[in-house]
């Protein structure tokens, strides 16, 4: 059928040149000359006898194993410590009464107390502010675990929080939750 076409055409179907011969990279089968090859049986022996020095490693499956043993080890121990060693009468830094303490959640790692006597100072005179700070914390911006307290000096002033129309608060564009403590 490709006969018919015109030469220049044909062209186009032309074959490729052969490829370009190469001595090849390996030698010959016959040339080879590589070790012979036996049976284990003369190493039977040695595998009979087990080697004390051998420190078998840790499988993946084992290792996550282990961390969650670890890891429920840890957070058990920590609850039984925890409640032994939780006396919230000895706390230093509870001040005020509670009826008349407001308590304030999903606080911005940005606020600051300025903001918070900025939004809730318009109540009341505010005796105390409060923004609870972790000791242990690993992010630098995550200074304050984002809530707070703040005592004001009258419970009558932190109670004309409750009946506005929107209990939602927003400082630093993230809205805030205020609950009454008691």
């Amino acid at each position: 059928m490709t006969d018919k076409l015109p030469p220049n055409l044909l062209a186009l179907f032309a074959p490729r040149p052969p490829l370009r011969y190469l001595p090849p990279s390996d030698h010959a089968q016959e040339e080879r000359k590589t070790a012979n090859i036996t049976g284990v049986a003369q190493f039977l022996d040695q595998l009979r006898q087990p080697d004390d020095s051998y420190q078998p490693t840790e499988s993946w499956l084992q290792r996550r194993d282990r961390i969650k043993l670890e890891k429920k080890e840890k957070e058990e121990k920590h609850l039984t410590e925890g409640f032994a060693k939780y006396n919230p009468s000895d706390d230093s830094q509870v001040r005020g009464d509670a009826f008349k303490t407001l308590f304030v959640a999903r606080l911005s790692y940005d606020a600051k107390e300025s903001d918070l006597e900025r939004e809730f100072g318009r109540f009341g005179p505010i005796e105390r502010i409060r923004i609870i700070t972790d000791a242990n914390a690993d992010n630098p911006k995550k200074v304050h675990r984002g809530y707070a307290f703040i005592v004001y000096e009258r419970e009558k002033d932190m109670k004309g929080i409750k009946p506005l129309p929107s209990w939602n608060f927003s400082i630093t564009s993230r809205s805030l939750v205020a609950t009454i403590c008691p």
